[in-house]
């Protein structure tokens, strides 16, 4: 019985990487909404909002279950220890505000190139932990993974858009393939080393401030134009199929 589920949860999370490896091949030409939303940037608007609102609705209260798991896991005492685990999401958040503001010393010029190297390398090393998540959730279920998997592919559309929008050709031409392929090998590193669940905790902390950070990247300045109605409404909505569950 055990196998059984095992291996259900590896082809699930196959599949999940695989549409996030698609995601990134052929996110500019991705319509899951078509009819309801036709312009572009609404849909990233909507995706963004998902993310966030998974975040904050399921990845949020699972961490408040393991903080306990991760704590003992810690070979040394933590001041303010039901606090720890969201530290850990503090600096996942930090960590990308920071990538971000590093790369704007390098855009446009000469130094074109470096930008795209940071900013797509930064992203290369995010899309490798979120599919090495995939296959080692803190809780290991179907529903658990395809919920993560959904939002995940939302969050990685409004990633696709982005860098397609401020990188053109480069990123067309090297940086996609680069992002699916990291998609794949995220996923079958998960696989084949599994980490203790307080390291998992630890790791899907990281994320959520990951997450939070790059979906408000995607939505706040000004120059990105975003649309607050259907960001507002991909939060709202992917909130209410998540309360229940």
């Amino acid at each position: 019985m055990t196998a059984t589920i095992i291996n259900s949860s590896v082809l699930l999370s196959g599949a999940a990487a695989l549409l996030f490896a698609a995601t990134f091949m052929f996110g500019g030409h991705f319509r899951p909404f078509g009819r309801l939303i036709t312009d572009q940037r609404s849909l990233i608007s909507f995706a963004a909002g998902s993310s966030a609102a998974y975040v904050f609705v399921h990845l949020m209260p699972e961490l408040d279950e393991v903080r306990h798991t991760f704590l003992e896991s810690v070979k040394f005492s933590i001041h303010l220890e039901g606090a720890a685990i969201y530290f850990i999401a503090l600096i996942g958040f930090l960590f990308f505000y920071g990538l971000q503001h590093l790369r704007t010393r390098f855009a446009g010029g000469d130094k074109g190139d470096l930008d795209f190297k940071i900013h797509v390398g930064g992203f290369a090393a995010y899309v490798w932990l979120v599919s090495y998540l995939l296959a080692n959730q803190l809780k290991e279920s179907a529903d658990s993974i395809l919920l993560y998997s959904i939002a995940m592919a939302l969050h990685f559309l409004s990633i696709d858009y982005a860098l397609r929008e401020e990188h053109d050709r480069n990123y067309q031409t090297k940086g996609r393939r680069l992002l699916a392929g990291m998609a794949i090998f995220g996923w079958g590193t998960g696989v084949l080393f599994a980490l203790s669940e307080g390291f998992i905790a630890a790791l899907t902390a990281f994320i959520s401030g990951a997450i939070i950070m790059n979906s408000a990247v995607s939505e706040l300045p000004q120059q990105k134009d975003g649309r607050f109605m259907p960001f507002l409404l991909g939060g709202v909505i992917y909130a209410l199929i998540l309360l229940p569950l």
